[in-house]
């Protein structure tokens, strides 16, 4: 219970001065450390060829943001296919398979992490460096920079004032310079931040170095194995950034869960707040990127709620439900930090879209699998870096329109009708998750060679629906013990990362531009109110239940079943 307290005190202490500091990046205001970062940014523009005062529409920004996205994916693809041939790899790690590398190329570049090798053994120092952490510190920013864009679309674009006086306000909407949102807050918030993060792991004994590991002999003499090679690299960089940037691929196979990783009580701590300290400073920047504190208390009133009771619950079940000591459940069952502080990493990881793990999720109970699945089937208690905001900006696009169908008012956003064109992009939106969830997982199931299931049962559902749902959500945790590194399961995850990624990205854009292209009427009394207790209080039902409607028949065949057939022992 002290951690549990003590990570959302410093979550909340933390975010929000870097969430001021965040909104004063991303709005371009002067900055003291100007002639520091201007000197590094200058050439970046050059390089693009951009100017980062010049605004680009809602098709400029997504077709900037698309292009980025393919031209590293290529990179990152072919370094992955060629490491072998390539400097920095002491440990002799192979070029991976064209299935294996199109999976982690497309994990990575959806900022998921979503792993199926094992770090230590299949990636070397170079691929390591390059493409995984570029990827890792690059993917989020691009994830802030689209829910920038939107909020400013929302509130008529940064052209909003000039458009009302010259009476055009049907012209394109200026929601910012891609580049400029990108490259701005990677150098001036996302890199120091890694880097302090960096500094505090490795004083912990977090490895840092780019020889190669240590050749020991077990302690165990009786084994087979007379000797035993430590991996060891720069381990503390990349782990700073996979729970920073709300990422989660770690550098060993196990993740969090190995000592190395994650040496101490304080590492564990430091990991824990990690996940949720930068999404909670996005809620945060809304109040000083849009002028509307109320707005930005509504948020975070909400997503802290849910968070809230998410965490409580995986903490009971895992730690104090009837199953908790089950011996089925015991075997890889976290023992060096205990059940709660597994429990509440399992919690917030799946909240945030993080998916890094200091316990091996397929041995927590069926209800804290319960609880995983659910937070990744929302994807908007915190989310992913922008992303999470985005989702859950979708969410009150359908909570306006359902409270004005409701109250008998028509549904407005900010002064601004929301119609049946954006209606029909949000259904897009909400139809997407359930079609691909349940359609492959339907699949994969009824042909047992392409499932890779290691349990029987309910638990299998339970395996192959979580790998999907993962992907979609861009989590990356997954109920190891599935057999996930084959061709079946590398082409429908890329595929299933990249659709839960790109429309829910890119569709509340859109949404945001149509709105700020209409008249804006004056708020009065007659308006729906969304910043108030009562509105969050819809809101939330409304995610729960939407999210219940969809998914209630699969969660009662996996895990819920899964938790009686063991009370009913």
């Amino acid at each position: 219970m002290t951690e549990f307290l003590l990570v959302f005190a410093l979550a909340i202490g933390l975010g929000w001065p870097l969430g001021r500091y965040l909104a004063a990046v991303m709005r371009g205001a002067p900055m003291r450390g100007d002639r520091l970062f201007l000197w590094l940014e200058r050439p970046l523009y050059a390089l693009i060829g951009t100017n980062p005062e010049r605004g680009m529409s809602w098709r400029g920004y997504a077709g900037a943001f698309l292009l980025s996205n393919l031209v590293l994916a290529v990179i990152v693809w072919l370094i992955l296919m060629t490491q072998a041939w390539l400097p920095l790899n002491p440990n002799g790690a192979p070029n991976m398979s064209w299935d294996l590398a199109l999976h982690t190329m497309v994990s990575f570049l959806t900022n998921t992490n979503q792993q199926h090798y094992s770090g230590q053994a299949q990636l070397s120092y170079l691929a390591h460096m390059t493409g995984i952490v570029t990827l890792q510190v690059i993917t989020p920013m691009m994830g802030l920079a689209l829910v920038v864009a939107t909020l400013r679309g929302f509130f008529g674009g940064r052209n909003a004032q000039e458009r009302k006086a010259d009476g055009q306000e049907q012209a394109p909407v200026d929601v910012g310079n891609y580049w400029a949102d990108v490259i701005r807050p990677t150098l001036r918030f996302m890199l120091p931040l890694c880097l302090l993060w960096s500094v505090l792991l490795t004083s912990q004994g977090v490895p840092a170095t780019l020889d190669g590991g240590p050749v020991v002999a077990p302690v165990d003499t009786t084994v087979e194995m007379k000797e035993q090679k430590i991996p060891l690299g720069p381990v503390s960089p990349m782990v700073a950034i996979k729970q920073l940037g709300t990422n989660g691929g770690g550098w060993y196979g196990p993740n969090s869960s190995v000592p190395l990783e994650n040496p101490t009580p304080l590492s564990n701590l430091l990991e824990t707040l990690a996940l949720i300290l930068v999404p909670v400073a996005v809620v945060f920047m809304i109040g000083g990127l849009t002028g509307r504190r109320k707005f930005a208390g509504l948020v975070c009133g909400t997503m802290l709620t849910m968070s809230v009771v998410s965490a409580g619950f995986a903490i009971w079940s895992e730690g104090f439900s009837s199953t908790s000591q089950d011996i089925a459940l015991m075997e890889g069952k976290e023992v060096r930090f205990g059940a709660e502080p597994s429990a509440l990493w399992a919690a917030l990881t799946t909240q945030t879209s993080n998916g890094s793990v200091n316990a091996m999720h397929d041995s927590l109970a069926p209800l804290t699998g319960l609880v995983t699945i659910s937070d990744m089937l929302i994807n908007a208690i915190w989310g992913g870096i922008g992303s999470g905001l985005q989702q859950f900006l979708t969410y009150l696009l359908l909570g306006v329109f359902l409270a004005g169908l409701m109250t008998g008012r028509t549904p407005e956003l900010f002064g601004r009708k929301i119609e049946a064109p954006e209606v029909r992009l949000l259904a897009v939106l909400v139809l997407l998750q359930p079609l691909i969830l349940l359609g492959l997982t339907a699949i994969t199931l009824a042909v047992p060679s392409l499932t890779g299931s290691s349990n029987p049962g309910f638990h299998a559902i339970s395996q192959v629906f979580y790998e999907y749902t993962s992907s979609f959500a861009n989590n990356g945790s997954g109920f190891e013990g599935l057999g996930d590194a084959t061709v079946w399961w590398n082409v429908t995850a890329s595929f299933v990362l990249a659709a839960g990624r790109y429309p829910a990205l890119i569709i509340p854009l859109v949404i945001a531009a149509m709105l700020a292209r209409k008249r804006q009427a004056p708020e009065s009394t007659g308006s729906l109110h969304i910043e108030t207790p009562t509105f969050a209080l819809t809101l939330i039902a409304v995610i729960v239940i939407l999210t219940l409607l969809q998914f209630m028949p699969v969660l009662v065949l996996g895990p819920v079943a899964d938790h009686l057939s063991l009370v009913a022992r």
